[in-house]
């Protein structure tokens, strides 16, 4: 769409770039005479790597094959129409790449419309209709299958979800209205609600059959062979599909609504439109017809379709689906060396989950040492109970549950290094401790070895430099836990080599983990960023503000709480890392004595979680800082404060070069400490609320990238 155009443009002009979910029609003779059922197959000509979703022409194109489908059923040619997805995709619903080119809420407005009456058509089609659920469905994939009269869903289906709130929006294409009514309020938060705001969890096809949102189970390796045979039975009468009554007592869905929105309040601080959006459309569904629901939709839709947040929603995806795959810096992966076998240097916790990563993914013999058999027993031990779990969940057949125990073995001596061609060391965070572990296993290993490290906060070059060969150090630092947080912080010194480098890239890579480039700083990218953040946080509460108020202003920034992160992190480590950053940078660092009090006392954390709630200890309330002329803040304060010092500290970052740009701070953020989506991070935060430009003087980001563009 060009700036010079006097023609109105339309919604699919704005999408020029729509890969194009098509959908041809098969005739199925059903059994037993049975008639003609008409399959349609979603598929955009690509494999389940590119999976099916809905733009414009998508839409314009189905809502034809309908109405073709409809004629037929009306001349008697069909008795029952049903839509399935390419092999291992339903589909994943709205192809979003086009909404940062619409231009008004018109055009916003006429995508809502398009959908709703594509949906409608197929729901209103004169003979019934049938969803086989065959592989991923999401969002308007999933409002498709919502459509339909009928459902099968494959016990194979690794994700069913409507993530709409995760990015910013709304199941807009009667999602809101079409699931209460099919399985009730409380059922249909958790999936609207509930689990877009835990971190966008999704469901297996087998959990979404048991909340109600299919009628029938059934195996994946003949899936639409038995999916076809149900849908006959239930033609001829053979199967009546029964599902429960919605209740629809007001009392109990007002007090569905309002627990959802206590749950949004918690996880937003009211900062995000979205949640509280759906939430509406949800408690207006328990009288609204349909034609009301989708109405109300259509307009909600088109009002965050034109926001910021689902600007900056979509920014972070892209980020998460993109850049996190062609990681910025990386030298060229053919200067990579083969990894056949891997050291670790440790045997804790730490060490035993990076075991069990690098056997599952590298599917290569891990070693494991520490200082006696009980230690290393323990993280052997420790490695074997996981994969037992694993294949007690069915997620590991007995020969490969076998094979990977064959692979990891543990040992007091470093000698078993001598092969390896990667070795990681997860010792004690102390220079002097690392020094010597990689001087003992310089000893052993090749020339060419890869040392890392995985420390999260001290200086890749300084623990290199007493080695006879400090090219092959590099920093590989993980998050915790190991096996759920996605973000590898790749650090080099001074004289790490790009062969080096690469290699550590390309493990990274087949970890699968989402590996970003960061220069060799105290604390690197998202401790760093984390160490001021929760530094300023321990700041305002010795100065007076109480715990509470400090932990709330924080809602809707953070993933959680500072208090409640500390306690996760744990106290010692966080005060290790305040400290390291306090010795680096005195002038802008804090480090709490609230904090040392809470390590030296053993308090593994400030609340008491037991109930499912924090709750203060009291022990640790009587530590917490007591100054002799307190300086309250209320939340809003709290938070600009905090913005003020991370908009100050992120800046800094970049002009150091400690991140390549403002996308690798926010690709860190959201995968390395959890920070949401629908803020983009932190970068766009700062931006739309003008903290960036007061501190800074500038924008991370040039205007319109994560958020809607201002209007000249």
């Amino acid at each position: 769409m060009s700036a010079t155009t006097t023609e109105k443009p339309t919604a699919a002009s704005d999408f020029a770039s729509e890969v194009v979910t098509r959908t041809p029609v098969h005739d199925i003779a059903l059994p037993g005479g049975g008639g003609t059922l008409a399959l349609i197959t979603l598929d955009n000509g690509f494999d389940h790597t590119k999976p099916n979703t809905f733009g414009p022409q998508s839409i314009a194109g189905l809502a034809a094959t309908v109405e073709r489908l409809r004629e037929r059923a009306v001349a008697g040619e069909i008795v029952a129409v049903a839509v399935t997805g390419k092999p291992f995709i339903f589909a994943v619903g709205a192809d979003l790449t086009g909404v940062p080119f619409i231009g008004s809420r018109d055009q916003a407005l006429e995508i809502a419309r398009a959908g709703h009456a594509a949906y409608a058509a197929f729901s209103d089609l004169p003979v019934p209709t049938f969803a086989f659920v065959n592989g991923a469905a999401m969002g308007g994939g999933v409002e498709l299958a919502l459509s339909a009269t009928y459902r099968t869903m494959s016990a194979g289906v690794p994700a069913v979800a409507l993530p709409e709130v995760f990015l910013g929006l709304v199941p807009g294409w009667g999602g809101c209205w079409m699931l209460p009514n099919l399985v009730g309020i409380e059922k249909a938060i958790t999936v609207v609600i509930d689990n877009p705001l835990s971190q966008n969890r999704m469901l297996k096809g087998v959990d979404a059959y048991r909340l109600g949102m299919a009628d029938a189970l059934l195996e994946p390796a003949d899936f639409i062979e038995e999916s076809i045979a149900w849908a006959a039975r239930v033609l001829s009468g053979e199967v009546t599909v029964e599902r429960p009554e919605v209740d629809r007592d007001e009392a109990a869905w007002s007090a569905a609504i309002a627990k959802a929105k206590g749950l949004a309040d918690v996880k937003t601080g009211r900062q995000a439109k979205s949640p509280y959006a759906a939430l509406d459309l949800l408690a207006a569904a328990r009288t609204a017809t349909r034609e009301e629901g989708f109405a109300a939709e259509d307009e909600v839709l088109a009002d965050l379709l034109m926001s910021d947040e689902l600007r900056a929603g979509l920014y972070a995806f892209d980020l998460v689906q993109k850049r996190a795959k062609r990681p910025a810096g990386a030298p060229d992966k053919a200067l990579a060396r083969t990894v056949t076998k891997v050291g670790i240097v440790g045997a804790g916790l730490m060490a035993s989950q990076l075991a069990l990563l690098f056997i599952q993914r590298l599917q290569v013999p891990v070693v494991l040492t520490d200082i006696d058999d009980e230690r290393v027993a323990k993280g052997v031990g420790y490695v074997h109970a996981e994969l037992d779990k694993l294949a007690g969940k069915g997620r590991l057949n007995p020969d490969r549950l076998n094979r990977y125990k064959a692979l990891v073995r543990g040992s007091t001596s470093k000698d078993g290094f001598a092969d390896a061609d990667f070795v990681i060391e997860a010792v004690f965070e102390e220079m002097s401790v690392k020094q010597q572990v990689f001087a003992e296993v310089e000893a052993v290993v090749s020339a060419e070895c890869v040392l890392a490290t995985n420390t999260s906060s001290l200086s890749i070059a300084e623990m290199a430099g007493t080695l006879e060969h400090p090219e092959r150090v590099v920093g590989f630092h993980f998050f915790n836990p190991v096996a759920v947080m996605p973000l590898l912080e790749i650090i080099p010194g001074e004289r790490t080599d790009d062969p080096t480098l690469a290699t550590a890239f390309a493990v990274g890579k087949a970890l699968k983990k989402t590996c970003i480039l960061a220069a060799d700083r105290p604390s690197f990218i998202v401790n760093r960023l984390l160490g001021r953040f929760m530094g300023e946080a321990a700041k305002i509460l010795d100065e007076g503000t109480p715990i509470e108020v400090v932990d709330r202003a924080f809602a809707g920034l953070a993933p959680m709480p500072p208090f409640v992160l500390i306690g996760l992190v744990g106290p010692a480590i966080a005060l290790h890392n305040g400290e390291t950053l306090v010795r680096a940078f005195p002038d802008r660092f804090y480090a709490s004595p609230t904090l040392q009090r809470i390590v030296a006392a053993g308090k593994r954390g400030f609340y008491d979680l037991s109930s499912g709630r924090p709750v203060l200890d009291p022990e640790v309330a009587e530590l917490i800082e007591k100054p002799a002329e307190p300086v309250v803040l209320d939340l809003p304060q709290v938070r600009q404060r905090v913005l003020t010092v991370l908009a100050d500290e992120a800046r800094r970052m970049l002009d150091e070069g400690v991140a390549q740009a403002p996308m690798d701070i926010d690709l860190a953020m959201i995968t390395g400490a959890g920070f949401q989506f629908w803020n983009g991070g932190i970068t766009p935060l700062l931006d739309r609320t003008g903290v960036a430009e007061a501190v800074t003087g500038s924008r991370f980001l040039p205007d319109g990238v994560a958020n809607a563009r201002t209007p000249a």
